[in-house]
């Protein structure tokens, strides 16, 4: 497994590198955002260690851009700012988890773990139907007839999600957990929020598929009158 660290702090990264080989991984070291964004672009690890505050270009801004362009490789944020806002701001921003400095290597790799775990949206995946949908993973685009939008990679996972479990009833925890990580402290709120994105996409699109709301449980997508 090929690991990407962008990091600015030498001495940490040392560390990090030695115990993450010892592992097994093979790890590239950046340890500013400007070169840490061209090694992501070259879409060639599998995971990346992404400091938040680094030199010439931040960790959000470089993850923004590589979320642009669609770049999809599993992202742990490592940062000293762990408040509640900067946590969310992290994860709505494109990250799939969030780890607080200073953090115990048996906790970075228990993340690791978790994230190796997760089904991977690989290039190659083929698209999804349901009913008069079709999406594309690799692209994240959604299409049904002549029209289609690009979500964003949140409301990809959790497309993603429902057409992989369609006619079932998710709920509300699951799909915190699939979607944003089984340690991320995300608001039910958050997640209204994404429904409402996902269910104004399908709109827009003309689909008759609908999402809708089981009180007390959580979502179903399911085909529209």
């Amino acid at each position: 497994m090929r690991i990407l660290l962008i990091e600015d702090d030498k001495e940490l990264c040392r560390s990090l590198r030695s115990m993450l080989e010892q592992q097994g991984f093979d790890v590239t070291v950046s340890h500013d955002g400007e070169e840490g964004l061209f090694y992501l672009l070259e879409n060639g690890h599998d995971l990346v260690l992404l400091d938040r505050m680094l030199p010439e270009m931040d960790g959000m801004e470089v993850l923004r851009l590589a979320r642009k362009q669609h770049i999809t490789v599993p992202v742990i944020f490592l940062t000293a700012l762990g408040s509640l806002d900067e946590r969310i701001s992290g994860l709505d921003c494109g990250a799939d988890d969030y780890i607080v400095k200073p953090f115990a290597f048996e906790e970075l790799m228990a993340r690791i773990r978790c994230i190796c775990r997760r089904p991977q949206r690989l290039a190659g995946m083929e698209g999804l139907s349901f009913g008069d949908l079709s999406y594309n993973p690799a692209q994240n685009l959604l299409q049904c007839g002549d029209l289609s939008c690009t979500l964003s990679r949140r409301e990809g996972d959790l497309l993603l999600l429902f057409l992989q479990n369609t006619g079932q009833t998710i709920p509300r925890a699951t799909i915190l957990t699939r979607v944003w990580g089984p340690d991320a402290e995300v608001e039910d709120g958050n997640l209204d929020n994404y429904i409402h994105f996902l269910r104004r996409r399908l709109r827009s699109v003309g689909s008759t598929a609908e999402l809708r709301t089981v009180r007390g449980i959580g979502y179903l997508l399911c085909s529209g009158s």
